[in-house]
């Protein structure tokens, strides 16, 4: 089974399914190969199953490559989004004080402190559920700028079935 080792300041082995389908064995400093080779025959099962989970995501879903799918993406969410973002910004009673696309490939969306909402262009590859849900979600954060019990409420004032649209996301991997 081939994996990667990577040698830390911890006191116990662990073993880890990366989001680009490789698996990787965090190690104290002074372990040695032996011991690890045996910890991931231990746990090769779990490997193996949660190894096969990724990669069939990945399969099913591969990441954009180009530049060209990326700006592809981007022109797609600037024609998209700012209709969402009127519709239900007038629902919720807010406004936002601007809009951008990203690259970002750790989360969806953010609103920030000036309630200046950011969109990652793989939003564009999700359902259209999911992407109103984005919307909803960060268009929430303009009246609570936290994820309390009054923020939850009034998302979902908006979207009851929140939950179930959140199932949807899934962030593109790196290749």
């Amino acid at each position: 089974m081939d994996y990667k080792v990577v040698r830390t300041d911890r006191k116990t082995l662990a073993l880890m399914v990366r989001k680009n389908g490789k698996l990787e064995v965090r190690a104290p400093l002074h372990t040695t190969e032996e011991h690890i080779a045996a910890f991931v025959q231990a746990h090769e099962g779990w490997a193996r199953a949660h190894l096969a989970k990724v990669r069939e995501r990945l399969a099913a879903s591969p990441p954009p490559q180009s530049r060209e799918d990326i700006a592809t993406l981007k022109a797609k969410a600037k024609a998209v989004l700012p209709g969402k973002i009127a519709r239900y910004a007038a629902i919720l009673g807010v406004e936002p004080t601007g809009f951008r696309v990203t690259e970002a490939r750790t989360r969806y969306g953010s609103c920030g402190a000036k309630n200046s909402l950011s969109f990652s262009c793989f939003l564009m590859l999700c359902p259209e559920e999911a992407i109103d849900l984005v919307v909803v979600h960060e268009l929430c954060h303009i009246r609570h700028h936290d994820h309390s019990p009054a923020f939850y409420a009034l998302l979902a004032s908006v979207l009851p079935d929140h939950r179930e649209r959140r199932k949807l996301l899934r962030m593109p991997r790196e290749a």
